[in-house]
């Protein structure tokens, strides 16, 4: 063997232990999940009176779900007097006359309603937020995305945590309007109820730092000013302004058994320009606050932890390389008569997918579901995750150059439970190279099975069938959702066209 095949397994190995690292911490959040899981979150006395509360709804181009975002918020159940509302609109569509009528219709029905129209959008969704906050009247800001239900109780179940005066934020867990829509609406709801229902009940009761979610969330409005203020240097502003705070003192709640359902993305192109901004944002986050964290006299436990959560998007550009060599290792150790030495990955790969499976196992055995539903959606999880590698290390690496972006919304139809309603207009996204890359690396692994089949290498083929599904699944979809919303969208402008 020689010596450049040496230094290219090292490489491959010592990618495989990096991987195996960031994949491992998943069993420490389990670890801590169900060490903590039984200290239950409890207001620290009684409030004398229901303080003044804004709530903030920030949209941008909602024309099908900013009606019923303001019906749902109008209908919340608190004391009149106490309870203002801003709707925050940057659009440029029919969204602004849909929001302006609402608006009106909960005006004259006594709800201290108000519409506030920017027109440069200016720090995007956290200018938004920055600017509501210099003319709102609640001493407690509470902030819902458009695509969110929340329940009657909302304030009345959260507000009560802020008799104690160290708690800054109070967050809920979201639910999923659509979960049963399709495979991939089913696979956005485990991968978030994962990270809401593990992630964040370990970090929140073991004492870490966890993140504002960015809806469905209360702040002390005197928290935000101590913090510094929402700032737009970042393409989460949300996760940015919850470490600033956490960094000041200020304490955090989270309160799982409190749900605020929400829509999660029907289609791949959607769901892959959300999963670009929290990676990029999340690297931005990093970049500008792990210094400060790293430095400070935090214990070191919480330090640790907050370098995992900010930093763990690295992986997808290591999980790219990985993919490059994976077949590549396979051959050379094929050719050398080191057909053996290909087990050696096994125990790294379970490090690092095995957790995956582990995470995601308790997740949904902590929903209630049944064995069968537990570990059905695990093979497509572990290969979407790896189909969205490409997507994300663009992101990573865009954070990591400094190439600024815009804040990229993502569209919503409205959509419930398997249905979707149907539009009349398509928030069409940019077409980009990333698809096209895609559908290479599944061609690169159909080969690489093909060179496996034809060898008889046998212990390689469950990985590399992953990694080929992976990548094609979420490459064809991406292509189909964008010529299915561009052929809408020329739909639509036809309709539009005078007739002679």
């Amino acid at each position: 063997m020689s010596i450049a095949e040496i230094v290219f397994l090292c490489v491959y190995f010592g990618v495989l232990a990096v991987l195996s690292t960031y994949g491992s911490h998943r069993y420490r959040m389990a670890y801590l999940y169900y060490r903590h899981k039984f200290q239950l979150p409890t207001p620290k006395g009684e409030l004398t009176e229901w303080p003044r509360v804004t709530v903030q709804l920030p949209i941008f181009n909602e024309m099908y779900v900013v009606q019923r975002l303001v019906d749902a918020v109008c209908h919340v159940d608190y004391p009149r007097d106490r309870f203002e509302v801003q709707v925050l609109d940057d659009s440029t569509d029919e969204t602004c006359s849909l929001a302006r009528a609402v608006v009106e219709k909960w005006k004259e029905q006594g709800v201290d309603i108000v519409y506030i129209h920017r027109t440069n959008r200016k720090g995007f969704k956290a200018g938004a937020l920055e600017n509501g906050l210099h003319l709102a009247k609640g001493e407690y800001v509470a902030v819902f995305d458009a695509d969110f239900v929340p329940g009657p109780d909302f304030l009345k179940r959260t507000v009560p945590f802020f008799v104690d005066d160290k708690v800054g934020m109070v967050q809920v867990r979201w639910g999923h309007l659509n979960r049963e829509f399709s495979l991939l609406t089913q696979a956005q709801s485990i991968l978030l109820d994962g990270h809401f229902i593990i992630e964040h009940t370990a970090r929140n009761r073991s004492g870490c730092f966890f993140n504002f979610n960015g809806t469905a969330g209360v702040w002390r409005r005197a928290t935000i000013i101590d913090a510094g203020g929402w700032q737009h240097d970042t393409l989460t502003e949300d996760l940015d302004l919850s470490y600033r705070a956490q960094l000041k003192g200020w304490q955090f709640t989270f309160l799982p058994d409190i749900i605020s359902p929400a829509e999660v993305p029907v289609d791949m192109n959607a769901f892959k320009g959300q999963q670009h901004r929290w990676a990029k944002g999340s690297i931005q986050t990093a970049r500008k606050l792990l210094p400060t964290i790293l430095k400070s006299d935090l214990p070191r436990h919480v330090k640790r932890e907050a370098w995992f959560h900010l930093s763990n998007n690295i992986a997808y550009p290591l999980m790219v390389l990985l993919a490059v060599m994976m077949p590549l290792s396979m051959v050379v150790r094929f050719q050398h008569g080191m057909y053996q030495t290909l087990f050696l990955d096994l125990p790294v790969f379970l490090a690092a997918t095995a957790s995956v499976s582990f995470f995601y196992i308790a997740t949904v055995r902590e929903l209630g579901l049944g064995w069968w539903d537990r570990v059905k959606y695990l093979p497509f999880l572990m290969s979407l995750g790896i189909g969205l590698s490409i997507n994300q290390s663009r992101a990573v690496i865009e954070a990591l150059l400094h190439q600024e972006s815009e804040f990229a919304r993502t569209p919503k139809t409205g959509s419930e439970g398997n249905k979707v309603q149907k539009v009349q207009k398509a928030y069409k996204g940019r077409r980009t190279w990333v698809p096209y890359v895609e559908l290479a690396f599944a061609a690169y692994f159909a080969g690489a099975i093909w060179y496996a089949f034809d060898h008889d290498i046998y212990a390689s083929m469950p990985y590399l069938v992953l990694f080929m599904f992976g990548y094609a699944y979420v490459g064809l979809t991406s292509l189909f959702d964008f010529n299915r919303r561009r052929q809408v969208s020329e739909t639509v402008a036809g309709q539009a066209q005078p007739t002679a």
